[in-house]
Formats: structure tokens, sequence, C-alpha cells
């Protein structure tokens, strides 16, 4: 109705035409109206304004710009590389896949003490190792420290100047991905403060078991399970939120129509997506946590791998995750007009106020459904990271583990076996340990140990590195869209910046609309008037020129209407309508 309006106002202004008027639309044009134009002026108008259709057909479009209905893909190869069953492919292969990394590790089967970069640095800074006294406070207030400068600088310096001014990238207009880049800002300023710490505290004469470092207060295992679990999270989050993005999708109007329907009807994806979620992870944890299922006892040494085939896969998972953000529809300026809604609730964000007693002005915390799904991506790409470098830097010694025959790893389960003068690399062999007794046990140290499938072969640094190949193609690729294509473009007409395509109009339809925007003129005859029992109201009211107006006498009808005799009317349309 609003792009009506629009057409006829343009028009009844450019057009020179009659006035749009809603008392009386079939107004006859030689009859006056409101004040008209001079003929030479309106001739002179029809010759320098551009076609009355084609301006009425930029006004319809001005409110339909946004919508999806208006727009369509070619089928080129972003149609096919985003198709949904694309999509929904990469995602669950995804979720797969750090399964198979987490059973295949054996880092996650190490009792040795946790290391991560950067991550290791932030958690023994937050949680671990506090000297005591007026250090605490000391501590406390480094990192609260770290937190406001890493938000600080996040917001102002790397969102605003360098991603909004300098490259000028559509994904971070405005506030866009503004919690998403403090995040991350944040961790990074917590890591260079916990450096500054370890200074003064060697400065003032600590001791040198108090400064922070990349050794967490965890195992490896402990810490690889709860690795498994925030990706199994992140990932199966992931993958439901693009199944309901799909099965919310109005471009690609063909595939999985039936379940398509169904999905969107009442609370049905809501329902099923807590039932999934809550059912499936109940069993994740369960597997997981109590090592209820043993995978080496599953796969018998099918298709065992080594540390070249892990680290390989450990960045084919990288660039899956990073392919599920380059499929998404908006990528890369997230600014389309389709939002999804957050998983499991009817809403497209969350929208929460600060309270007024700690603002001035008002102060939004806006976080939508891409950034939300894209967001937790990113966290696993962390982790995801972490494990990749695992696999490339991967020393069975460092884990308390040794290889066997056929290269099959061994990990020791009793860690007081890696403590004192045991814990060498003479002992932590396969001979050694397959000879000796424990005294406390009267078994060999070998018996006590489990065995794995997977291989260590011993290649070198520079052959495992060829693993960084693929993910760093993929980081590249990654950031070169974002820098090409995410840049503003300067081009009103075109608001999805080549990622949808305007519909096309016929030449019928364009040719229908003008003349269906022309202002015309109705001529009605009253012919052929046959008798009815039906009751006739009084008067066939028909709006009509002042000449047909009139009765027999010569008379003008009461309200201007044709008098009309007891029967049913037969109405001959003697023009165009």
């Amino acid at each position: 109705a609003g792009g009506q309006e629009g057409g006829e106002t343009a028009v009844s202004s450019e057009g020179g035409g009659a006035e749009t008027d809603d008392k009386d639309p079939d107004r006859d044009p030689e009859t006056p109206a409101t004040p008209q134009e001079d003929p030479e002026d309106e001739a002179k108008d029809l010759k320098d304004e551009p076609d009355s259709a084609m301006a009425a057909e930029e006004t319809y479009d001005e409110p339909d710009r946004a919508s999806m209905w208006s727009v369509h893909m070619i089928k080129d190869f972003r149609y096919y590389f985003q198709h949904p069953y694309a999509r929904l492919f990469v995602a669950y292969l995804v979720v797969f896949c750090n399964f198979l990394m987490f059973a295949e590790d054996p880092v996650s089967h190490s009792i040795t003490p946790a290391n991560v970069i950067v991550v290791g640095n932030i958690y023994s800074f937050i949680v671990d190792k506090y000297p005591g006294g007026a250090w605490n406070v000391f501590k406390v207030f480094m990192w609260l420290l770290a937190i406001v400068v890493g938000m600080i600088l996040g917001k102002f310096l790397v969102h605003k100047l360098f991603f909004g001014r300098l490259l000028r990238l559509k994904m971070f207009h405005r506030d866009g991905g503004s919690w998403f880049i403090m995040f991350l800002t944040t961790l990074m300023s917590l890591f260079i403060f916990s450096n500054i710490y370890n200074g003064i505290i060697l400065a003032a004469g600590l001791r040198y078991d108090l400064q922070v470092t990349d050794v967490m207060d965890l195992r490896n295992s402990s810490f690889m399970k709860a690795a498994a679990l925030g990706t199994w999270m992140g990932d199966f989050v992931t993958a439901w939120m693009v199944t309901d993005m799909m099965l919310q999708d109005t471009l690609y109007e063909t595939w999985a129509r039936p379940v398509r329907h169904w999905w969107r009807q009442g609370w049905h994806r809501i329902v099923l997506f807590w039932t999934v979620l809550l059912s499936l992870t109940g069993v994740v944890v369960m597997v997981i946590t109590t090592d209820y299922i043993d995978w080496d006892y599953l796969n018998r040494g099918f298709l065992p791998t080594n540390e070249l085939s892990r680290a390989f896969l450990a960045s084919f998972i990288l660039g899956m995750d990073l392919l599920i953000v380059m499929q998404d529809w908006d990528f890369p300026h997230f600014m389309g007009s389709m939002d999804i809604k957050l998983p499991g609730i009817n809403t497209t964000h969350i929208r929460l106020h600060i309270p007024k007693c700690l603002r001035k002005d008002e102060w939004t915390l806006h976080i939508t459904g891409k950034w939300f799904n894209y967001g937790i991506i990113m966290l696993v790409i962390i982790l995801d990271l972490n494990m990749w470098k695992n696999q490339i830097f991967y020393q069975p010694f460092d884990y308390g583990q040794y290889v066997g025959p056929e290269d099959s790893i061994y990990f020791v389960r009793d860690i007081s076996t890696l403590q004192g003068d045991l814990f060498n690399r003479t002992t932590l062999t396969y001979d050694w340990r397959a000879n000796h007794t424990d005294p406390a046990s009267n078994l060999t140290y070998l018996e006590r140990d489990l065995h794995m499938h997977s291989k260590y072969i011993g290649f070198t640094l520079g052959v495992k590195g060829i693993a960084f190949v693929p993910g760093l193609m993929a980081f590249v690729t990654f950031g070169v869209l974002i820098w090409w294509y995410g840049r503003f473009k300067p081009n009103e007409k075109d608001p999805h910046a080549d990622r949808y395509v305007k519909r096309k109009r016929s030449k019928k339809l364009r040719a229908w609309q003008k003349d269906a925007n022309e202002p015309k003129a109705t001529l009605v005859s009253l012919t052929n008037v046959k008798t009815s029992n039906a009751v006739q109201p009084e008067s066939y009211d028909i709006p009509d020129t002042e000449r047909e107006n009139k009765d027999k006498n010569g008379v003008p009808s009461k309200n201007g209407a044709a008098p009309t005799p007891e029967g049913a009317v037969d109405v001959q349309v003697l023009s165009n309508v």
C-alpha cells in the first residue's frame, strides 16, 4: 500500500495528470478540480521530467529495497557455494571432525600439567598464583586495569579507527561487532599486563614460582575434556543455528519445502531445539567425562592416525570453521535485512538497557543473531588453534607418553611415576617400563600404562610445518575477502553490495504498470434495463460526467446519480478500464 501511494504521488507530481483524490477517484479529467496547471507548462514538465512510470517504479522500489522477496541470487559459484545443503554439510562435518580429533589426540589422555599459550597466562593471572597479603590486592587491580584498558582500546582504537575508518569494513559499521573486538583485545591486554606483573614481582624480589606462566593448574586430560565440551557446544549451536536459518530461508525457495513449512509453524523450532540440545548434551557429557565409551576399543586400529595426519586434520577443522562464516549469505558485510533468530528463543537479538544510574546517555547492549553465532565460532577457533599447535609441536615425552611397537603411543596413568628421578628420557621408554617392576603393585610399569592405536612416526618439524599451509591459506582467504568485499562502496542503488540482485520486471509488466499509472476516464452507459424481483437501492451511484447525470427532463439527478428503475442494471463499458 505504501508503494502504491508513493507511485500515485509520483504520477500526480511529475506526470502532470489528474490529481489523486480519495473522495472521487474516477473524476473525469475534463471536469475542473483543484487549481489546474497551464497546458504549456504541463507539456514542458513532461518534456523535462523523466517518464512518470519510471519515476513511479523508483518510488515503488524505495520501501522495498530491504525486502528479501524483491531480490534473488544469480546461479553462479556463490549460489552453490552457499546453498543450504552445502552449509549444513560443512556445519555437521565440523562437529564430527572435532569428535574424531578428540578421540585420536594423544594429548587428551595426558596427565601432565596443561600449558596453553595466552590462555594459560590469563588463567594464572586471574585465578592462580596469588602471593598473599597486599600483593593479592595489587594483582586484582592489575587484571581489572587490563580488562578496562583492553575494552577501551578495542572499542575506540581497533573497532572505530582501524576497522571503521581505515579499512571501512561494513561488518564493523557503527557499533557492529564491537563486543567481539573488545573481547579479543581484552585477552591480549590481559596477556601483556601479566608480563608487566611478572616484571614487577621480580623487581620486588618475590619467589620465581609466583610468576604468571602458560602452565595451568590443570591436567591436559582435564583441560582437553573441557575444551571438547566447549567445542561441542560451540559447534553444535553453530550447526543448529545454520539449520534454523536454512529452514527459515526464503531465497532458496525450492529445497525442503515440507520441512520448512513444518519448522516455521508454532513452537516447533523452539521445542525441538531444547529437546535435541539437552538430550545430546547429556549423552556427550557422560561419554567425555566418564570414558564410558573407549574409542580405541571401538575402532580396533582401523585407519590409525599419526602426528602428521592429525596436524592436517586440525588444520582442516580450522578451515571449516572459517568456511562456515564465509558461507553466510551476508558475508562479509553482515548488514543484510534477513536477521536470523537466536537458537531456542523467538527473537532475532538480545537488547539490554543500561540502568540510568550508571550512564548519562542512553546505552544499550545489543547482540544480533549472527554476531552471537559467529562469536561462538571464534571462541571455538581459539580452542582449535591450541589443538593445532599441540599436533605440530607434539613430542611424546613432553606429555608423559612414549612409543612402543609399531609406533603405537602408550601413556602413563600414575602421576607418581612421572615425578622425581623416574621422570626422564631413560625411564620413559617402552623397554625400561616393560623390564622394571613397580614395588608398590608388584607389576611392571608397562602393565599399568594404557595403549592407543594412534601412532607417532617421528616426522621432523619441517615436514609437520606443511600442515600450516591449509590453515594459513584459509586465514589469508578470509582476510582478503573481508578486505575486498567488505569495504564501503558509495552506491546507494546497490544496498546489497552485489550480493543480491534486484528481480527484473518483464516488459509486459512494465508496460502494464506504465499504463496503470496513467489517469483514465471511464465512460459508462446504462442500457438494457431488466426487471427483477430483487429489492434494489433507490439509485445506482455511478460517478459520471455532468452531461450523463441528467434525467430525461434534463434535470440533474440528486447527489449526481442517475435515476434507476427497480430492476437489474447492465453496465456497458465504452472505454478502456
